[in-house]
C-alpha cells in the first residue's frame, strides 16, 4: 500500500546568500514576521511560521543557490494580490517570470527571488 502521509511537505528550505537581506525581502513581498534563529546548528536560519505553528512552514538559510531559475518552485501564500506581491517583488530586487496564472484554488504567478530561487506568488480563490 503507498504511503500517503496527511503533508507530504513537512517544511521548505531557501539558500540564500545574506540572510539579512533575504529575510528583508520575504519580509517585504509576503507581510511574513521572519524571526532569525541562532540555536539551530549547523547555522542561524530566517525562520517562516504558519499561523498555528503547526502547518507547513519553512526557513531561509545561508547558503548556495541553485542557478538561477533552476531549483524547485516554492509557492507561497500572498497578503493581498499576486499582482501587488509582484510589484513587490521586482521593486525588491527580484524578477517576474510568468503572467498571473487562474487555477481552481486560486491565481499565482512565478517569479525569482534577489538569489534566483524560483517563488511562486499563490492568491487564494476567495471562498
Amino acid at each position: 500500500m503507498p504511503f500517503k502521509p496527511q503533508n507530504p511537505t513537512v517544511w521548505i528550505e531557501l539558500p540564500v546568500l545574506d540572510l539579512e537581506k533575504a529575510k528583508a525581502f520575504y519580509e517585504t513581498v509576503f507581510d511574513f514576521d521572519i524571526k532569525i534563529d541562532s540555536s539551530m546548528p549547523p547555522n542561524p536560519v530566517g525562520m517562516i511560521s504558519s499561523a498555528d505553528e503547526q502547518g507547513v512552514a519553512g526557513h531561509l538559510y545561508p547558503g548556495k543557490p541553485p542557478a538561477k531559475g533552476t531549483g524547485p518552485t516554492v509557492h507561497l501564500c500572498v497578503p493581498d494580490t499576486v499582482e501587488d506581491a509582484m510589484d513587490r517583488v521586482v521593486n525588491n530586487g527580484g524578477e517576474e517570470v510568468s503572467p498571473v496564472i487562474t487555477i481552481p484554488p486560486g491565481r499565482f504567478a512565478y517569479a525569482l527571488d534577489p538569489d534566483g530561487n524560483s517563488i511562486g506568488l499563490f492568491q487564494p480563490a476567495a471562498a
